[in-house]
């Protein structure tokens, strides 16, 4: 029986530095500002949804960096196909005028395709932090 581990222990510098900066990139995207006093967040991929037209098309070409990264870390196609239909739903959910703009604060594409990214390496967060 083969036991696959992914204990981030034994990651290389290299995979924890890509894990890192995808975290970073799904944080500015996502959750960068926090509304004082709430417990709502959004980042800039609601800021670029404002832009009528192609403010949800570059919030989706900064989000494909993430699927790439996965892609590159080993995530089978299966979970990149789940990885890219969030991407999709963030960018036709969020272009409908005025209501995609609230959509967008609520639906964090990033955060969870970074979710699906470190569940499949078996990584968590605070490993990120180390």
């Amino acid at each position: 029986m083969i036991v696959r581990t992914a204990d981030p222990r034994y990651f290389t510098i290299d995979k924890m530095q890509r894990l890192r900066r995808v975290s970073a990139i799904a944080r500015l995207m996502d959750t960068a500002v926090a509304i004082p006093f709430t417990k709502f967040r959004f980042g800039a991929d609601s800021v670029l949804g404002l832009v009528p037209g192609v403010g949800d098309a570059a919030g989706a070409l900064i989000s494909l960096y993430i699927v790439n990264e996965a892609r590159r870390l080993g995530v089978p196609p299966l979970k990149l196909g789940l990885m890219v239909a969030n991407i999709a739903v963030d960018t036709l959910g969020g272009s409908v005028p005025v209501i995609g703009d609230i959509f967008d604060v609520y639906f964090k594409s990033n955060r969870r395709n970074l979710q699906i990214l470190l569940d499949h390496l078996q990584v968590s967060e605070d490993d990120l932090r180390r």
